[in-house]
């Protein structure tokens, strides 16, 4: 039996050294070193501390009971089976003395190890230079201090109870206390040493109260987060009272330890606890129920002010600038010339709706995969910036065929993705296809070709395995690099074997020696990797290869945006990932639930991951990160220079955040506003907009966001992100958007539009040095009676229209299936414009959505045509006030150079023939379903060739349509921005 367990024991030690080992050749092949060793030697120090604190105590206390036993025969039942006990347990007596300090320390330094952060805050805070309005304290006290001194507390409480429990068993099992006649007998000795532990007890309890005065800055039970009125005359003043109190309790038993008379500490304690229930309970309640509740609204206004400004601090909405948005419902002609750069930027690709035609195009191989969602970045093609969506083409191991799929393949061969996918935002070809500016295995395209960027995509997204690369040079590769072939097309028809390659780049620890081979082996519980003859001195393991683990990693302190985003950058691709500082510790600060505000319609059908399931009251988008997506390099740059939090984790890590000035032009230009920070801000926004107390407590101009329409899912409308230039604003800037409508009242709401706020997502092109507009929130406020529909009462006249729906019953005839694509929101023309792609997609295991149709609406008006600018100039008679083209370049030559927007025609209401083939084709599928309903069958088929006969009509109503030229994208690149 001994040696089973010397063996189990060095079992687990070989384990727990693979795994530390392990975790140190990953940290500095990264060049994190510092932090491996600095969060560890930091959770060591304070476990530590916590075992010593909570095992000292247990022991000494159990000491002291010990030495302070009685000597005496046993005159009772009773007392004889005590000291058989003792009997039984002298033997083992030492042990135990040691043994169960030691457990109890194990769990305490366990448990306060997980709180390393708490410490680290403490012992590095910076001040935030701006202070609570109830105590003048400055905020980092709150963030910072409070905690640590509450967890401090906390431990020692624990500590005092458990070695009061300790020492008081120990006491009882020696007879220093026992059970008489009379009642409880205590020897002197016992009844100092309990006494003492009373007394340290209610001491750590005075310290509790009076941090307690400070935490009800923090509390979220009243009506606002903060102390509210009864707070702040009732529960601060009795937390004082009840701190003093215990303080003067704990002398009593002090001081009744060394006199023996226990008269008054025994009375103190049962008026301290008559004072905690009256004071701390039935005061503060008959308070708030009797002269707040009367009259809450102007009782508590002085605090709802103060949870207003200090919530709208803490999540960054103080700066918004609100403008009064008096938007019209009128449709009038040429409304647009003062917006053509916002209409020239209409994104019409839905990178929520993409992933399959994506996949279809430009897939080649089951080996390679796109995201479910795709990402929404610009690039400057000629001196013009191009809203793009983009995807990179990642490693799918489990496309292959099941028969290749063995451990050998999917960790040495299949190692990697390959290139950037890149459509223009607001142009398709002729067939409704995307037209690209960055395609092709091998890569080509304006973004730059195989030879000017490195295309190999090691670390990503569904990168959630390890592999094994590199080798010497002059050995054979055997890693899969690519389709064979010297253009797409060859690639895509097959042409050629797969080419080879070898990684040769730093990105992994060295697995070259027997030792490292051995400990990672053990890491992941894989024979394979210690037998495999395709490993070699050169041989390196790449793994945590996500962008998001690898940040997480070096970056413990994080929060992390939920969709990092890839971008072409410096002849690289590399991963763009937001990071957050939080607190829930802000005082006055309303608490918010991430997962809950960042959780939306896309999240919900498997987008992009909402944010951990977490509540803060405090958050900045403190840093960026990229992660390359070769070596799987990262880098920090501090963003937020002016958060104290991040000055304070700066300190704790001095190397591993570089400075903003080292950030490169060209990952600046591609840096955007971080989508779930500004959901978080748009949730708290539905109430926080208000800033009079009056009106906020009356809670009578609440916005909630809307639900999104396109969708049969009841969930919130995600934010999109946009180029355009908003009222009152000198540029069009890349912005992220969202709209807002009347909050839900007793189960119902007016889908009218309220608000709409965007947020500048342009840092500039500037060599660390970010744009002074970057991060500008603008709200535009719209009146509270407006009549400006919101985005479900849009939807829903689309559906309706019978124009629109007689031809999307056409478009559908060969069972295809309308899919709504994002449903957009701009202020443009004096009111709001929404505008709606329409996609088709047939059935079968290889369709894809393509661009058919664009739907457009200002008001009550909409418009539906085949291009943007077409549906603009039906919805404004002609005259949108943009030229032929300029409202985005709606459809570009297909691959055989057909003309462009030239082959689509206009609406049905601008050609009467198509019109009444519409009509015609629409009475027809009436009459056929009508007779299928009487099991007419005759009837059914002459109304079916009505049908082919209106459909043939409508046919040569659109081939006879007039051409409009419309300009082609492609052009070449200019320098990075």
């Amino acid at each position: 039996m001994p040696t089973i367990i010397v063996v189990a024991a060095l079992v687990v030690a070989l384990l727990i050294f693979s795994g530390a080992y392990t975790e140190l050749l990953w940290f500095n092949q990264v060049g994190f070193t510092e932090v491996f060793w600095t969060e560890r030697i930091a959770k060591l120090l304070i476990f530590l501390a916590a075992f010593l604190v909570m095992g000292v105590g247990v022991y000494f206390s159990i000491r002291v009971a010990y030495k302070a036993r009685p000597v005496y025969a046993p005159d009772s039942a009773r007392e004889d089976n005590l000291n058989r006990y003792q009997l039984q347990l002298e033997p083992v007596r030492r042990v135990v003395m040691i043994g169960i300090p030691i457990v109890f320390g194990l769990f305490a330094g366990t448990a306060a190890m997980a709180q390393w952060e708490k410490v680290m805050l403490f012992l590095y805070r910076v001040p935030f230079g701006s202070t609570d309005p109830e105590f003048g304290l400055d905020i980092g006290f709150y963030t910072n201090t409070l905690p640590f001194l509450g967890f401090v507390t906390g431990m020692l409480i624990s500590a005092t109870v458990i070695a009061f429990i300790a020492g008081l068993l120990t006491h009882y099992l020696y007879g220093a206390i026992r059970l008489t006649e009379r009642g409880v007998f205590a020897s002197r000795a016992a009844q100092i040493h309990i006494s003492i532990l009373a007394g340290f007890f209610l001491l750590l309890l005075g310290a509790n109260f009076w941090l307690g005065r400070f935490e009800t800055l923090q509390d979220n039970g009243g009506y606002r987060a903060g102390a509210m009125f009864t707070d702040v005359n009732a529960v601060i003043p009795t937390k004082a009272i009840l701190a003093a109190a215990a303080i003067i309790v704990a002398i009593l038993f002090i001081v009744a330890a060394f006199i023996g008379k226990w008269k008054l500490p025994l009375i103190g304690t049962g008026v301290l606890v008559v004072t905690a229930i009256v004071a701390g309970g039935i005061y503060p309640w008959a308070v708030q129920e009797w002269q707040v509740k009367p009259s809450q609204g102007s009782k508590e206004a002085a605090f709802i002010d103060r949870n207003i400004e200090m919530t709208r601090d803490a999540y960054g909405l103080t700066d918004m600038e609100v403008t009064p948005y008096n938007a019209t419902v009128d449709v009038e002609a040429g409304a647009l010339r003062q917006d053509a750069d916002t209409a020239a930027n209409i994104r019409l690709l839905d990178p929520n709706l993409l992933s399959a035609t994506f996949r279809e195009l430009e897939q080649y191989r089951p080996y390679y995969e796109f995201p479910k969602t795709l990402n929404v970045d610009r690039y400057t093609i000629d001196g013009k910036v191009q809203d793009a969506v983009l995807a990179v083409r990642e490693l799918n191991p489990q496309g292959l065929n099941p028969a290749q799929q063995n451990w050998y393949n999917q960790h040495l061969v299949y190692t990697h993705g390959y290139g950037v996918v890149a459509a223009y935002g607001n142009t398709v070809t002729s067939d409704g296809k995307p037209e690209f500016m960055q395609k092709g295995v091998p890569s080509e395209g304006v973004l730059g070709t195989d030879s000017s960027y490195q295309p190999r995509i090691y670390f990503g997204q569904s990168m959630t395995d390890y592999s094994l690369v590199g080798a010497p040079e002059g050995t054979a590769p055997i890693e899969l690099d690519r389709p064979q072939g010297t253009t797409a097309a060859e690639v895509k028809d097959g042409a050629g074997a797969e080419s080879l390659t070898t990684f040769a780049g730093d990105a992994g620890p060295n697995v070259g020696n027997w030792f490292n081979r051995i400990m990672y082996a053990l890491k992941f519980q894989s024979t394979d990797l210690l037998l495999t003859n395709g490993v070699n001195e050169s041989s390196q393991i790449l793994y945590d290869r996500t962008p998001a683990e690898r940040v997480s990693k070096v970056a413990p302190y994080l929060t992390l945006d939920g969709n990092p985003y890839p971008a072409i950058v410096d002849g690289k691709v590399k991963w763009i990932v937001d990071g957050y500082t939080t607190s829930s510790a802000y005082p006055y600060s309303q608490q918010q639930q991430l997962q809950e505000a960042t959780t939306d319609s896309v999240t919900a059908a498997g987008g992009p991951a909402a944010l951990p399931n977490a509540s803060v009251n405090y958050i900045r988008n403190s840093v960026k990160a990229t992660v390359d997506a070769y070596d799987g390099s990262v880098d920090l740059f501090a963003w937020d220079t002016e958060d104290p939090i991040l000055k304070t984790w700066q300190k704790v890590f001095p190397t591993s955040i570089k400075p903003l000035t080292e950030m490169s032009a060209d990952v600046m230009s591609h840096v955007r506003y971080p989508e779930d920070l500004f959901k978080v801000q748009r949730e708290l926004l539905g109430q926080y907009h208000v800033t009079d107390p009056d009106k906020f407590f009356a809670n009578t101009e609440a916005w909630s966001v809307p639900d999104d329409p396109t969708t049969k899912a009841v969930d919130k409308q995600p934010p999109y992100y946009l180029s355009l230039k908003m009222p009152g604003a000198d540029k069009t800037a890349f912005s992220l958007t969202t709209s807002f409508i009347p909050q839900e009242v007793a189960g119902k709401s007016r889908n009218v539009l309220y608000g709409f706020m965007a947020a500048n997502g342009d840092a500039g092109n500037t060599k660390g040095v970010k744009s002074a507009d970057y991060g500008k929130l603008q709200l535009l406020e719209l009146p509270v009676d407006t009549q400006v529909p919101g985005p479900g009462q849009v939807q829903n006249k689309f559906q309706t229209d019978p124009t629109v729906s007689n031809e999307l019953n056409v478009l559908t005839l060969g069972q295809s299936e309308v899919k709504n694509g994002n449903l957009l929101t701009l202020p443009v023309g004096g009111g709001l414009l929404y505008v709606q792609p329409v996609y088709l997609q047939s059935t079968g295991s290889t369709s894809y959505p393509t661009l058919q149709r664009v739907l457009v609406a200002f008001g009550s008006k909409i418009g539906f045509a085949a291009t943007l600018d077409e549906a603009l100039d039906q919805l404004f008679e002609g005259d949108s006030g943009v030229a032929a083209g300029d409202a985005g370049v709606d459809k570009a030559p297909d691959a055989g150079g057909a003309p462009s927007g030239g082959s689509t025609p206009p609406a049905a209401s601008d050609n009467e023939a198509l019109s009444k083939a519409l009509t015609d084709a629409s009475a027809a599928i009436t009459e056929g379903q009508a007779a299928l309903a009487k099991g007419d069958f005759t009837a059914y088929g002459a109304a079916q060739k009505k049908l082919e006969a209106a459909i043939a009509a409508a046919i040569a109503a659109e081939g006879a349509a007039p051409a409009t030229a419309a300009p082609t994208a492609t052009a070449t690149p200019t320098a990075a921005p």
